[in-house]
């Protein structure tokens, strides 16, 4: 089921009917081999041990001119304003991508996206991640935001975070430094923002910043906007959840931080709540055609954010985002007039208590995880 105007699909993040002339030819692609492997995994080392190797900006400037791109406040860069999450849906048992993440991943860059969110949180998905850009020659020319979860074995013992970040640019199989390192859920963060800053300065990494996903911790990741000199921050925002705006993006805007929005399709729960409605006829003044460019337009038209990140697991939807980067973007009246549409579906106001991808399940790494503490612990299940 697609996610136009009448439907609305179970999947993690997008929407849309697909269109064959959108997408080059399938080919399988073959698996890495052991040597290929290897050879990555010296040179993503090499590139985290030896400072400034091919440290400058991503190929964003390739993205098609007809997109709407966002400026980084901090190096001028340009990107587009829809990247891909990787949550969930990159997340694989066998920590090898299947076919569905390779065609994801290969429609994406073939749209114009250029962004690509991760976290070694998220199970396999590095790993999956890094062989689909691998296998399609793009490793380091993608802009991959990814994060560091971390604490030593003692106070001020940064050996963990630095053993974890080496990990990660192996599986990512990058010869240049991670463009963005942010820290997941604020963990350990009086030690890790001083840490980002040193291997910033070695030319370890290129950007640094901090991300959560609770509005709960907002105010306290605006405090780190505010006097951490971060590069980024990464924050919960969507239609529904707007909590952000008077505190992380107020304080991004002030101290010129680069914004990533996560979740601003709310995990595929925006669909769930519109499903079987049409849009509101103004939508058509802005180019919208399906209520995933209406939710993403929403979320990149305010203006201090930079990329917002869907993630999915069906290529067929990934065109349907990135349409949300063409045409014009809604003003702030038309913004006010969209929250309130969307206050008049009885279902929206039920988006926090919805189950996080209805309908869809993901059986990897952490699921599984999830359901062998879920039967350990009688006072969870």
């Amino acid at each position: 089921m697609h996610r136009t105007m009448d439907h609305t699909a179970e999947d993690a993040t997008d929407s849309a009917p697909h269109h064959s002339g959108d997408r080059p030819p399938t080919t399988d692609l073959p698996p890495p081999t052991r040597r290929t492997v290897v050879s990555a995994g010296a040179a993503t080392a090499a590139a985290f041990l030896s400072p400034g190797v091919l440290s400058g900006p991503a190929a964003a400037s390739t993205a098609p001119a007809d997109l709407i791109l966002k400026t980084v406040p901090g190096t001028g860069e340009r990107l587009p304003a829809i990247g891909l999450g990787s949550f969930m849906t990159f997340d694989a048992p066998t920590g090898h991508p299947s076919r569905a993440v390779l065609d994801v991943v290969r429609e994406h860059w073939s749209a114009g996206g250029r962004v690509f969110d991760c976290s070694p949180l998220y199970g396999s998905a590095e790993a999956v991640l890094g062989a689909a850009t691998a296998s399609l020659g793009i490793s380091d020319r993608i802009f991959v935001t990814d994060k560091v979860w971390s604490t030593g074995e003692h106070l001020w013992d940064t050996s963990h975070a630095e053993a974890g970040l080496r990990r990660s640019l192996k599986r990512l199989r990058r010869r240049r430094p991670i463009d963005v390192v942010q820290i997941h859920s604020l963990v350990n963060v009086d030690v890790m923002v001083p840490l980002l800053h040193a291997l910033k300065r070695e030319g370890r990494i290129r950007q640094l910043g901090v991300s959560h996903h609770d509005p709960a911790y907002f105010p306290v990741v605006a405090g780190w906007v505010e006097r951490g000199d971060l590069d980024f921050v990464q924050v919960h925002y969507s239609i529904h959840t707007r909590a952000a705006e008077d505190s992380v993006l107020r304080a991004a805007a002030d101290r010129g931080v680069a914004v990533l929005v996560n979740m601003p399709l709310e995990k595929a729960r925006l669909h769930q709540a519109v499903e079987g409605r049409r849009l509101p006829r103004f939508a058509a003044e802005f180019g919208i055609e399906t209520w995933s460019a209406f939710f993403l337009k929403w979320v990149i038209s305010h203006p201090a954010v930079t990329v917002a990140l869907p993630a999915t697991s069906r290529p067929e939807h990934v065109a349907e985002n990135v349409a949300a980067m063409r045409g014009p973007l809604p003003d702030p009246d038309t913004r006010e007039r969209m929250v309130r549409h969307m206050e008049t579906i009885p279902a929206f106001h039920r988006i926090g208590s919805m189950p996080w991808y209805p309908g869809k399940s993901y059986p990897g790494l952490v699921s599984s995880a999830q359901e062998a503490l879920r039967a350990r612990s009688p006072w969870w299940a």
